[in-house]
């Protein structure tokens, strides 16, 4: 069910309504209601539209919003120059072309979007319908203050797609560098940002889709994972180990 803010503007409420129609949901005026006695009366989920941002309440009591997570302190320490872990794991220049097959929250994309710049792509692979649309909307409409990593957000483009079928229909060779980052099988504790997240992956993560972005890309496949996943390894990935760290990057080396 798709539903307004408490005090919803006109515009407020025909974004709601033309979702509502566009998603195939049903579209319920707020009338200054909870969202608690709303969710307990909808079928399923309820989707809020807000003038800031959208979010989304699930029966089981999850709330989701789009938010950069960790790419606003990420991004500020790229603008001075810092070392950014994933952007040297994936090698990433300007002009080059980023494919994100699990893009979530964009964090990584963010990044990828700043480093490739106006000349690169940046493309995110979203499997769940609504995730992808709040990070959609989000990566327009969320204000950060610093105008580079504005215009970065706004570069992204999101697909809703499963990442095999999306892999499949890419030619060989196509793609500078092809991403995953998928839920880790132990989830990290102080990774508080990302933990709603879990309750909507919907993610397709497996052989058939490494065996494909090795076959798209140009330069190199990377994984992100958990420094105990057995994925690595399964996989045929290089780890770059890094000393203390919970999570570790993997590559494989595509030859042109």
């Amino acid at each position: 069910m798709i539903t307004t803010s408490y005090r919803p503007t006109d515009d407020t409420i025909r974004t709601a309504q033309s979702l509502a129609e566009k998603l195939n949901d049903s579209y319920c005026s707020r009338n200054k209601q909870p969202v608690e006695k709303m969710l307990k009366n909808a079928e399923n989920d309820l989707l809020v539209i807000g003038k800031e941002r959208f979010e989304l309440y699930t029966k089981r009591g999850e709330k989701f919003f789009f938010h950069p997570n960790t790419a606003m302190f990420r991004a500020k320490r790229f603008l001075k120059g810092e070392v950014e872990p994933m952007l040297k794991a994936s090698g990433l220049s300007e002009g080059d072309s980023f494919l994100d097959c699990t893009l979530g929250l964009a964090s990584d994309a963010i990044l990828a979007s700043m480093a490739v710049g106006e000349s690169g792509t940046v493309i995110g692979v979203e499997k769940n319908k609504l995730v992808s649309l709040l990070v959609k909307t989000g990566l327009h409409t969320w204000k950060t203050g610093i105008e580079t990593l504005q215009t970065a957000m706004k570069r992204i483009q999101v697909e809703h797609a499963d990442c095999t079928d999306y892999l499949q229909s890419l030619p060989d060779s196509s793609v500078d560098v092809i991403y995953f980052d998928p839920m880790f099988h132990e989830p990290i504790e102080t990774s508080d940002g990302i933990a709603p997240l879990r309750a909507f992956a919907e993610e397709g993560f497996n052989e058939e889709c490494i065996q494909h972005a090795v076959r798209a890309a140009r330069k190199c496949v990377v994984l992100k994972d958990h420094w105990k996943s057995p994925r690595f390894e399964r996989y045929g990935f290089k780890v770059l180990k890094r000393k203390t760290a919970l999570f570790h990057f993997g590559v494989i080396h595509v030859s042109s």
